[in-house]
């Protein structure tokens, strides 16, 4: 009995403490993302997904602005998607 409280304990820190990385990491991007975005109303949804994963995977670097800017962040204007076009909004 002791080994399954014992088990138990185990997996819901380690799963707490991925839970808490995660989220800075998006509360980081999210505001970065939700501003980039602003003026995308056709795709919004779909411009703060691709924002916030070339944000996560560039460091949170996001261009200032709704568009342009992309020199800012060289990782973020080089990411590519499958097509060959750009991966970031």
């Amino acid at each position: 009995m002791k080994l399954i409280v014992i088990q138990f304990f185990i997996i819901s820190l380690l799963l707490t403490s991925s839970f808490f990385e995660i989220s800075s990491a998006d509360s980081s991007c999210g505001g970065k993302c939700t501003v980039r975005c602003s003026k995308n109303d056709r795709q919004h949804e779909e411009c703060i997904k691709d924002c916030n994963i070339c944000c996560q995977k560039c460091n949170n670097c996001v261009p200032s602005g709704t568009y342009g800017n992309r020199d800012e962040c060289p990782c973020y204007r080089d990411m590519k998607n499958s097509k060959g076009g750009s991966k970031c909004p």
